[in-house]
């Protein structure tokens, strides 16, 4: 049973970072793409990072660009991590990751192919 957990939000005032954590157990990542999105009440949620694991490849949304950092841990395989920097009250949300299953190289696979989801870690950002 693959099952994906996030940890690492908070609230935070401008300007300050957050590591986000996404552990994922069941399924071996070598050759997934994995996402980090965002949802904000009364909004569609959106796609803020992705990773294609096999070949190293990421994206970000143009919003996030500098700011984040998305990557695996080199130790323990079955983390991906979302480093937050320099954030804005924009950035508030609750951010969730998702990952391919199967065969999956290229990060155009997270606009489509993410087969299981988190339950979600919460991101305030506030003065």
């Amino acid at each position: 049973q693959v099952q994906l957990v996030e940890s690492g939000g908070g609230s935070v005032q401008p300007e300050e970072s957050l590591r986000l954590s996404c552990e994922v157990s069941g399924l071996n990542l070598d050759f997934q793409v994995i996402g980090w999105f965002r949802q904000v009440p009364g909004k569609d949620r959106e796609r803020v990072a992705c990773i294609s694991v096999s070949d190293g490849y990421t994206e970000y949304v143009s919003s996030v660009e500098g700011r984040f950092s998305i990557n695996r841990d080199r130790n323990k395989k079955n983390l991906v991590y979302l480093q937050m920097n320099l954030l804005k009250p924009e950035d508030t949300g609750i951010y969730y990751c998702a990952t391919t299953s199967g065969i999956f190289i290229g990060t155009q696979h997270c606009r489509h192919n993410m087969a299981y989801w988190g339950k979600g870690t919460r991101v305030s950002v506030s003065s």
